[in-house]
């Protein structure tokens, strides 16, 4: 059995492909495109703590209903329409008794030091605005002390979604109120579809993770969250 430590590197860094590919799969499509929609429900089931497995049993659920049905009218073309499959899994796995667990040895990461390293500069390289700076050139010392996080990756990850959090806060602060409404109305948009399938809190968590994305995006701002690094 796995340890916590060894399910989280695990659950953690293989989650955005594994739920990708599990989509994909799913729907018969190899080369669908998820969109910015899908991506930040991927990041808010995974900032909710929803196992892997719970997504993955979920979406192939959710299709096997979808596939049931003698008359489909259109085919499913986003995550969002898996929502209460994917619920209804993790609610039944966090409601199943977990054996004792053996302590075993953490697994070792899924990229490398100098993968790491890469991710780092990169990131320090595009962050160039001003007031920024303390954002960047506390990047360059993790950057200049990589070695030494290559051993603790969850506490690196607490203090590079920090970092985040700051340059959103940056971001949102410089969009006008109609830019921010513009883009909650494309959110409203792309939702619409799928708002009886989700709960208020799963709503407004969806919401905040698209708009995070959104602001990061249009200032040309790196994702840091070793998330991001596959």
């Amino acid at each position: 059995m796995e340890t916590p430590k060894e399910n989280w590197v695990l659950n953690y860094f293989n989650y955005f492909t594994e739920v990708e590919e599990a989509f994909q799969r799913a729907r018969g499509t190899g080369l669908f495109l998820l969109s910015p929609l899908d991506w930040a429900l991927i990041e808010a089931w995974k900032n909710a703590g929803i196992p892997l497995e719970a997504v993955v049993r979920g979406i192939d659920a959710a299709f096997a209903k979808w596939r049931s049905r003698k008359i489909r009218t259109q085919m499913v073309n986003s995550l969002a329409f898996c929502t209460q499959a994917v619920m209804a899994e993790a609610e039944a796995m966090a409601g199943a008794a977990a054996p004792p667990q053996p302590v075993r040895d953490a697994p070792e990461a899924p990229f490398t030091l100098d993968e790491l390293r890469a991710h780092l500069a990169q990131g320090a390289g595009r962050i160039q605005q001003a007031e920024l700076a303390d954002v960047r050139e506390e990047v360059e010392r993790l950057l200049a002390e990589a070695e030494t996080h290559y051993a603790d990756l969850q506490g690196l990850e607490l203090r590079l979604s920090a970092l985040e959090d700051k340059m959103i806060a940056v971001a949102r602060a410089s969009q006008t109120a109609e830019d921010l409404t513009r883009a909650r109305e494309e959110l409203d948009r792309q939702l619409r579809p799928y708002r009886g399938k989700m709960t208020a809190p799963q709503l407004q968590m969806l919401e905040k993770q698209y708009l995070d994305r959104w602001l990061l995006e249009r200032l040309d701002l790196p994702r840091l969250s070793l998330f991001y690094l596959r």
